[in-house]
């Protein structure tokens, strides 16, 4: 298959959504919404929300039916993004190649802009009118899926975790938990929402899931690679800071050889996982694949 072409129709087909169901800069109260959209639509792979609507596909599910979730994801996914920038978090002035939130509209608004992001992705899950063809009780493990991936229980207990660990010695344990939650969470659950939706077996579902977890990790540590070998202008984003920031990374722990054998052991588990799915699931296949070889 022609990744390129289908991650390209992809990201139209939820930007197109996201600027339907988002409040536009016009609505009042403008400063936030024109807050919310500057980083919403500041040019994201839309990773999560593919990967929502390829494992629907790959149990032969109905994307339109996954497009409202999928939209979630990116909400929830960029909310973290403006709150990891902030000064009191990592304190980013770049992202995506442009200045970061805070940078742009102050500390206040940047944090208001992040929460309200969240609580958009919530309303958008809740609205009956969108997914109509989803039995509810799949609709509200779904929601439940995605819930957990962004509290205490994923990518906030990840962060929380990272701040704590910042110019301390952790353990592989304390790491991978960290990159487990404060990236691989949402990745995961995003998998596993889909399937969910599309309509997963037991056995579908696990499988997607155990897919996730894996290329949710491995997308980390390959994020913590670029972080070291990586480019500020193919990144958008200042490289050199964990080093900088002391933080917890699998070069600083294992080296960068090692890190990249672990990543491509992960990808080749992700792959292992789905090897029951038919040609359906060729798309997460290929997405894995192309976690490993990403520059940015």
């Amino acid at each position: 298959m022609n990744l390129k072409a289908y991650l390209r129709q992809r990201q139209q087909l939820v930007d197109e959504a996201l600027e339907r169901w988002v409040p536009g800069e016009k609505v009042f109260p403008p400063q936030v919404h024109e807050a919310m959209r500057y980083s919403l639509f500041a040019g994201g792979k839309r990773l999560r929300p593919i990967l929502a609507l390829a494992a629907t596909e790959a149990v032969g599910g109905r994307i339109a039916d996954t497009l409202p979730l999928a939209c979630s994801l990116e909400l929830i996914h960029t909310y973290s993004l403006i709150h990891d920038d902030l000064p009191s978090m990592d304190n980013d002035d770049f992202r995506r190649g442009r200045p970061t939130s805070h940078k742009v509209f102050g500390e206040a608004l940047a944090i208001l802009a992040g929460d309200a992001l969240l609580t958009e992705a919530f309303i958008l899950l809740a609205r009956r009118d969108l997914m109509k063809g989803v039995p509810p009780p799949r609709r509200l493990r779904a929601i439940g899926e995605v819930a957990r991936a962004a509290g205490s229980a994923g990518m906030v207990g990840g962060q929380v975790m990272d701040i704590l660990a910042q110019g301390k010695e952790v353990t592989k344990e304390v790491l991978e938990y960290i990159h487990g939650h404060k990236t691989g969470a949402l990745i995961s659950a995003s998998v596993g929402a889909g399937a969910i939706l599309g309509g997963a077996s037991v056995k579908e579902y696990k499988d997607l899931r155990g897919y996730g977890e894996k290329v949710g990790l491995a997308y980390q540590i390959i994020d913590d690679l670029l972080d070291v070998q990586g480019e500020m202008k193919r990144l958008g984003k200042a490289v050199r800071k964990d080093h900088l920031q002391k933080k917890a990374t699998y070069p600083a722990l294992i080296g960068l050889e090692e890190s990249r054998r672990q990543a491509n052991d992960l990808v080749e588990g992700a792959l292992a996982c789905l090897q029951s799915f038919s040609r359906r699931a060729n798309p997460l296949r290929e997405i894995a694949k192309y976690i490993l070889k990403r520059k940015n």
